[in-house]
């Protein structure tokens, strides 16, 4: 979106929020308010585009403190909208309630309750979404029941990482707090499912930096999400093969995992097993490199067909069916944040088939993360971060 109607728009949501409560607030608080909307007003698209203005007309730090500010109103505005809308709703309930005689309500105190509510509210919910996104995720543990496992993949952990977006608001302090929490799970392999970046190569090599430090028995893979193709995919799918990470293009490795690895373990299949491990490029990929189009198909050509296991990383959600379809048995995911903030996770399903959590597909288990960082506002209410670590069990 440009500039201007941008700031047309935020302008006008702005406009209703303080027709809708400024006029009923006792001084000085109406003032205050007021006085806080047309700040936010004006603060608020100049935060959005800090990203844009830096190198041109804002230099660093400048341009990051700038998005800070920006985006902590997008957070506290998207919730005292919402609230304002939902207060409306609320007196227009009561109003037919009364005026059809149902039942006798106090709409002088509703109204007087409401409109001091709703900013104190919506203060409170972007505080209390602010410690939660800052904080370092907490680790979920989920186990993955899987007909037919192997003993030898009895056990199995994959560490997931997801939406950790390094950029304005994430730094290097933030990811190496994610890493070294990766690092006490002793996971057998670890999964970086996309938009772990927002910004070029050239500003965030540094924050990024610590991803080298990753520990686990078979190495770090990465899948690139829609915000690399944002921020230069190519730049960065480099970048993250130079820090040491296995970046699958629509491809596949085999890991063979056991308790003896040794020059013939390939052939004990009671000691070692083979599991099947492809990523693919973001589903909306192809929009920004025809070459880079997901395949799901295509990154689990060549398997030896004696895997039994057949696990996909995929950005997006939506690349289930295709997985499915491929032969795959287990996708992780992530791209939705779980809606990261409230009423924001009653949208997802329009676009993806699943928000958070295990869900099953045919004969394929999908895994979607909530997500380790957050996108836009510091804020997660409701969808708390997570670093998943994800068992494979016999079913």
């Amino acid at each position: 979106m440009t500039f201007y109607p941008l700031v047309f728009i935020v302008a006008a949501l702005h406009a209703f929020v303080g027709w809708r409560l400024v006029p009923e607030l006792a001084a000085p608080w109406g003032w205050v308010l007021g006085v806080g909307l047309v700040l936010s007003a004006v603060l608020m698209p100049l935060g959005l585009l800090a990203s844009r203005l830096a190198g041109r007309f804002l230099r660093q730090p400048w341009a990051d403190r700038l998005s800070w500010v920006g985006l902590l109103l997008m957070g506290l505005f998207s919730s005292l909208l919402v609230l304002t809308v939902l207060r409306d709703v609320l007196l227009l309930l009561a109003w037919g309630v009364d005026a059809f005689g149902l039942v006798g309500l106090p709409l002088a105190s509703i109204r007087s309750l409401t409109r001091q509510a709703t900013p104190v509210l919506a203060l409170l919910i972007t505080l209390l979404g602010f410690m939660n996104a800052r904080r370092t995720a907490t680790v979920v543990r989920v186990d993955v029941p899987m007909a037919g496992l192997p003993a030898a993949l009895h056990g199995f952990t994959l560490a997931q990482i997801t939406d950790i977006h390094v950029g304005p608001t994430i730094k290097r302090d933030f990811l190496r707090r994610v890493v070294a929490k990766v690092n006490t799970l002793g996971a057998d392999v670890v999964a970086i499912t996309g938009d772990l970046v927002d910004g070029k190569v050239a500003e965030l090599a540094g924050h990024v930096a610590p991803l080298a430090g990753l520990k686990s028995r078979h190495g770090t893979l990465f899948v690139t999400g829609n915000h690399e193709y944002y921020s230069g995919a190519h730049a960065w799918i480099a970048e993250l093969r130079r820090l040491g990470l296995t970046v699958l293009m629509n491809e596949h490795v085999v890991l063979y995992h056991g308790k003896g690895l040794g020059v013939d373990a390939q052939d004990d299949s009671q000691t070692v097993a083979p599991l099947v491990l492809g990523g693919v490029t973001d589903y909306t990929a192809h929009h920004f490199d025809e070459t880079h189009r997901s395949d799901p198909s295509l990154a689990l050509q060549g398997a030896p067909a004696h895997a039994l296991v057949r696990v996909l990383l995929a950005h997006q959600p939506r690349s289930a069916q295709a997985a499915s379809d491929a032969g795959f048995d287990l996708q992780l995911s992530g791209h939705t944040h779980g809606g990261q903030f409230w009423p924001w996770n009653l949208f997802v399903p329009l676009q993806q088939p699943f928000t958070a959590g295990l869900h099953r597909l045919q004969n394929l288990w999908v895994y979607t993360s909530q997500g380790t960082g957050y996108w836009g506002p510091p804020k997660r209410f409701g969808a708390p971060s997570e670093i998943t670590l994800l068992t494979l069990v016999k079913a």
